[in-house]
């Protein structure tokens, strides 16, 4: 009986010889093309390679004319071979000349073929050519011919990646593999980033192909799967995922996938036609990922990326390399891409180096998407496909702005954007002029503007912004960075520095807003909840477990001694949280002082309006704190029942409509009745036409990121206050309001030539 495995392993034992050889791009392709035609039977062998102009080009043939070399094209989609580049799938037919797809090249002379072998070039799951025989005869190829086939496609994928092919395309076209390609995703942080790709999880580069012991490769192969599923089990038996949760779901994916029988038997078989244990790997992942790209099922699209991770993870077993540092060698224009990662992950970058984020995953309120905002990064964010079609180096634009991404981008695409990038630069500068400026009106009434911080990474832009001080400093975020609970010690070190950096500015620290989608790691609170939004978090959650919010009190208060310390409580829904509260901050600063510790001079104590319930409450709640803060972003979607997260309900609802803004002024004009000061931290702050709203209504002291500081400020000293409040009271009093109040307002704006 004939062993069906030796045609392969014969055919790569040749081709390893032939990648060995010093022999120029062209000759050895000529003859890869002859052995692989002399291992198969087959009277024509022929090797397309697919050009940045999507036309597949002849690159090599055994059997057709040698003339039609670098000639004869295609363009993808045309003809059998265009229909194989095109859905990445093999095409086995006994009568080529009948399949509906055929297209004649007359100056290839293949007419006198009748059955066709065609397979897709891949790598990576993109399509880089495609690798053909033919012969006379009417057959069906069997399946260890098929496999023969792409296993040699995988080698030559290597050679097109590698760049050796390059040197045989014609002036002034382009291979595939450095074909422009763009994304579109997700505005996660505005801004425009031009730099070059660093993969966050490089892609391992498979060199050692051939094996030379079937047997050891298998052991190889049976001992890193093994490695594999029990990594994968203890992460699924660690505390911290030993619950129900999304990322449990995950784990439970990946170690049904690590034990699937389709999956490691495909891998044996590679390792069986004579490659190595990693090329195997590489080869059936490729494979898999062309196959599940042209799926319908957005469910099985979306599992190609535990597939990935999958595969990635078994090849770091297989070469035995741990998780790659890139910050010693990292660019000076880096844009990081990556399919997730954690907050902590991206501080370990030199932030003088970032130019961008790209993120296949993730949301607007991810964490490591807080602490890039907090950075000033732009990031684009759902951008699928990303981190596949990238490598390490290449070209890259991101525009946070419109969520998109450019790789390797024409350089009429590169000069478009390099010009936004200086036009903005020019603002920073104009905008860097107005810091010394006073921030007032046109009319002269002063407006605090305020900056959001939330890491010691923040500190150094609370002078270049000009804030006038910290508004909203975000505790948590500490503890979102950090692998465990950040001990008291490290808290107080933490909140000095703040103080320290902000030296006769006021700063206001939230205590630590965790829960709903600010999940830590380390710390179990519930095993599910249907609406986290709504649920054990922020002051609740710190109310319950009231060691928590005492470590903090006492980390600032010992951090704030001799000078004025600002508390303020996040998520406060009725008055009695309050009094719960202080009686904690009560207990330690009596506990501070009775072992002589020094104290803050002056201790405000301010609460957030985020829960519609205070709506009610405010003349009472302005009583009871010194100082008051709107959450704009969770009242308005707990006002208007409207989940901030949810894409498709991003662009039907407007925090400038009516209902909202006058739920806002009524805020305002509580806090001037009783005489309690109110600020609003949020978005609608950092936008110069919502910002020009909210004083119009009576803010006089808003929070934003330190980057829309100064096109504020550049609208606010051209607003003419009086005109505009008058106008915004006329506006929400009326019976019939406008239905558009943004639109009303850029009317305005431009009507007054205020800078937005």
């Amino acid at each position: 009986m004939r062993d069906m495995a030796a045609g392969p392993r014969v055919l790569l034992r040749r081709l390893r010889e032939l990648m060995a050889e010093p022999l120029e791009p062209q000759e050895r392709l000529d003859r890869i093309v002859r052995e692989i035609a002399q291992n198969m039977v087959a009277e024509v062998c022929s090797l397309y390679v697919l050009r940045a102009d999507s036309v597949l080009e002849l690159y090599a043939t055994e059997g057709l004319n040698p003339g039609a070399v670098h000639l004869a094209q295609l363009r993808l989609g045309q003809g059998l071979v265009g229909t194989i580049a095109a859905s990445a799938r093999a095409l086995n037919l006994s009568d080529a000349q009948k399949h509906p797809a055929f297209a004649y090249l007359p100056e290839t002379g293949e007419e006198i073929y009748n059955s066709f072998l065609g397979v897709p070039v891949l790598r990576a799951g993109r399509t880089l050519g495609v690798l053909v025989v033919q012969n006379r005869t009417k057959r069906h190829y069997r399946d260890d011919e098929l496999e023969a086939l792409e296993t040699t496609a995988m080698v030559i994928a290597e050679m097109i990646a590698t760049g050796d092919l390059a040197r045989l395309t014609r002036p002034g076209l382009e291979l595939d593999l450095r074909r422009p390609a763009s994304f579109a995703g997700l505005s996660f942080n505005e801004g425009v980033g031009l730099g070059h790709v660093v993969l966050h999880e490089p892609r391992i580069v498979v060199t050692n192909l051939f094996n030379e012991d079937s047997d050891e490769e298998t052991r190889r192969l049976e001992q890193a799967l093994g490695s594999l599923r029990l990594s994968i089990d203890d992460m699924l038996e660690r505390r911290d995922v030993a619950f129900e949760g999304e990322h449990r779901a995950v784990l439970e994916a990946y170690r049904m996938f690590a034990n699937d029988r389709g999956w490691v038997r495909r891998l044996e078989e590679a390792v069986r036609n004579g490659l190595t244990a990693e090329a195997a790997v590489e080869k059936v992942q490729s494979d898999m990922r062309a196959r599940m790209l042209h799926m319908t099922d957005p469910y099985l699209r979306e599992r190609m990326s535990d597939f990935d991770d999958l595969a990635n993870r078994l090849l770091r077993q297989l070469m035995g390399h741990g998780p790659e540092v890139l910050a010693a060698t990292l660019p000076r224009d880096a844009i990081i891409v990556a399919r997730s990662m954690g907050a902590a992950e991206l501080l370990d970058y030199p932030r003088d180096r970032l130019r961008g984020l790209v993120l296949e995953d993730g949301a607007v309120t991810s964490h490591v998407v807080i602490v890039a905002r907090a950075m000033g990064i732009p990031v684009a964010g759902q951008v699928k496909g990303a981190v596949s079609m990238a490598e390490n180096g290449d070209a890259v634009i991101v525009d946070g702005d419109e969520g998109r991404i450019h790789l390797r981008p024409q350089p009429d695409v590169e000069a478009a954007y390099a010009e936004k990038v200086r036009f903005r630069a020019r603002r920073q500068e104009l905008y860097r002029e107005l810091r010394k400026k006073p921030s007032s009106t046109k009319d002269g009434m002063h407006v605090d503007l305020l900056m959001n911080a939330g890491l010691a990474v923040d500190l150094p832009q609370l002078a270049e912004s000009g804030a006038a001080g910290i508004g909203l400093f975000r505790t948590e975020l500490q503890f979102m960075v950090a692998a465990t609970f950040p001990r008291a010690e490290a808290q107080e070190r933490l909140y000095r520095d703040v103080l320290d950096a902000a030296r006769d500015k006021p700063v206001t620290f939230r205590t630590i807003d965790i829960g709903g989608d600010k999940v830590l790691p380390y710390f179990k609170s519930v095993a599910h909840e249907e609406n986290p939004a709504l649920g054990w978090r922020a002051i609740r959650l710190t109310l319950d477990r009231p060691a928590l919010l005492r470590t903090q009190v006492r980390a600032l208060l010992k951090a704030a001694g001799g000078r004025e310390l600002r508390i303020m409580l996040p998520m406060v829904t009725e008055i009695g949280e309050i009094m719960q509260a202080r009686e904690v901050i009560d207990r330690e600063v009596r506990h501070l002082s009775r072992f002589a510790h020094d104290l803050p001079t002056l201790l405000k104590l301010g609460a957030m309006i985020e829960v519609p319930s205070l709506l009610w409450q405010l003349d009472e709640l302005m009583r009871t704190v010194d100082f008051v803060s709107v959450g704009s972003n969770d009242l308005f979607q707990f006002v208007m029942a409207t989940d901030r997260g949810n894409t498709q309900l991003s662009e039907r609802f407007d925090p400038l409509s009516v209902p909202f803004l006058r739920v806002l002024k009524q805020i305002a004009d509580a806090g001037h009745r009783v005489g309690t000061p109110v600020t609003l931290c949020g978005e609608l702050a950092g936008r110069p036409i919502s910002a020009m709203a909210l004083i119009g209504l009576g803010y006089r002291s808003i929070s934003m990121s330190p980057a829309a500081i100064g096109p504020v400020k550049a609208m606010l000293t051209e607003l003419p206050l009086e005109t505009l409040a008058a106008h915004l009271e006329a506006a929400l009093e009326h019976p019939n309001a406008a239905k558009n109040m943004r639109a009303d307002l850029l009317a305005f704006a431009e009507q007054h030539n205020i800078p937005l």
